[in-house]
């Protein structure tokens, strides 16, 4: 824990003020901008790296959970992949989003989701959802505003979900629950909604400069429930990057589409099955009643 603990810490360094002060001292002897010297030193802060998380459920290895992280102009941004997004994989076949990890691993995933928003994804994180229980508990809770009556159980999964509407701080299980559920008329829909709301929480704590010297005890928390293949530098480095910016989430564009009996989340992007035009779904539905 020591040697992981010194160094995110040189990656807070090297993220922080040592970039703003080697722009400073190197502006004179090369011709760059000072920006583009402090991203030599942290190349989290212009782009350049995109980080892939995903949660995955307790007993096995769905991603529920599965969005990117890339900080760049001053804002955090985060896109949120639809765990039925269709996916077309060479290797895999047409699979849903969330079942691309259980089937091919981390590399297919990286591969696919880096394909489906056009730019490469070079790191990873993955959170089992009773990491995310643990880390709420020693956040202090996650504050929300409970849309609805929320009553699902799963006993082959452990879930239970019984949640009553309105504002409350939600730990552990029953934060999960809160992520998890989707079993209304919204669906996955309603959980991304959902997901974009406990994630902007954990997001302005987790940035704050108090939090930050916390990380190493965090990820203690958190134990081997947290996998990734950033190195404790990177850590450091991505997290003060994403320090003093602002939130910024979206989901990968598309629509709800069937494909052998199956619903998925059709990318705009797909070309192979494009949206009908308005004309087509016209003639569609005139066809329909003949």
């Amino acid at each position: 824990m020591l040697p992981f603990s010194l160094g995110i810490v040189c990656g807070l360094a090297l993220a922080g003020p040592i970039p703003h002060l080697l722009g400073s001292s190197l502006a004179g002897l090369v011709e760059a901008p000072k920006e583009k010297l402090a991203a030599i030193v942290n190349p989290f802060t212009n782009g350049q790296r995109q980080v892939l998380v995903l949660g995955t459920d307790r007993v096995g290895d769905n991603t529920d959970v599965m969005f990117t992280v890339q900080v760049k102009d001053g804002a955090t941004q985060l896109t949120q992949v639809p765990r039925d997004t269709f996916v077309e994989s060479e290797r895999l076949g047409v699979v849903k989003a969330n079942a691309l990890y259980a089937f091919g691993g981390i590399d297919a995933v990286k591969e696919e989701v880096g394909r489906l928003l056009d730019a490469p994804v070079e790191r990873y994180v993955r959170i089992n959802l009773r990491a995310v229980e643990r880390l709420a508990d020693a956040l202090g809770g996650i504050e929300v505003d409970v849309p609805k009556r929320m009553y699902y159980v799963d006993n082959a999964q452990g879930l239970y979900i019984d949640l009553y509407p309105g504002p409350q701080v939600l730990k552990g299980e029953s934060l999960e629950g809160f992520l998890r559920f989707r079993h209304d008329e919204m669906g996955d829909l309603g959980r991304m909604e959902r997901q974009k709301l406990v994630l902007s929480q954990v997001f302005r704590k987790l940035v704050s400069p108090s939090m930050l010297t916390e990380l190493p005890e965090l990820l203690r928390i958190a134990g081997e429930d947290i996998q990734t293949d950033l190195s404790p530098i990177e850590m450091g480095q991505l997290l003060s990057a994403m320090t003093n910016t602002r939130l910024s989430s979206a989901q990968v564009p598309g629509r709800l589409f069937w494909h052998n009996d199956l619903s998925y989340w059709m990318p705009d992007s797909n070309m192979h099955y494009p949206a009908p035009t308005a004309v087509e779904g016209d003639l569609g539905m005139a066809e329909s009643h003949l």
